[in-house]
């Protein structure tokens, strides 16, 4: 008898966590992409390029914050990007 006191309400709390109806995670994305959205459609697009005797560097940045770097030394080597982040150089070896 003590067996079904302890039971019953662990079947209840079961219950009640699968009678729960969660939002599907399309509608919360996409109420996520929707606040988003316009602060993206404001933001500035900006193309920087800065050029002396040794290289050209191309700079792309989205709202004031830096999304790629690029290199181009003007001695025959080739090009390359700097993640705006870390500062990590990365070359294109091969070009498929």
């Amino acid at each position: 008898m003590r067996s079904i006191y302890t039971v019953l309400p662990l079947l209840l709390a079961c219950g009640l966590a699968w009678s729960q109806t969660a939002t599907p995670p399309s509608e919360a994305a996409s109420a996520t992409a929707q606040r988003e959205a316009p602060a993206r459609a404001q933001a500035r697009v900006e193309h920087l390029q800065v050029e002396d005797a040794g290289a050209r560097i191309d700079e792309v940045r989205v709202g004031g914050e830096t999304q790629s770097i690029t290199v181009q030394p003007k001695v025959g080597m080739p090009a390359y990007q700097v993640a705006p982040k870390t500062g990590e150089r990365t070359w294109k070896v091969l070009g498929f």
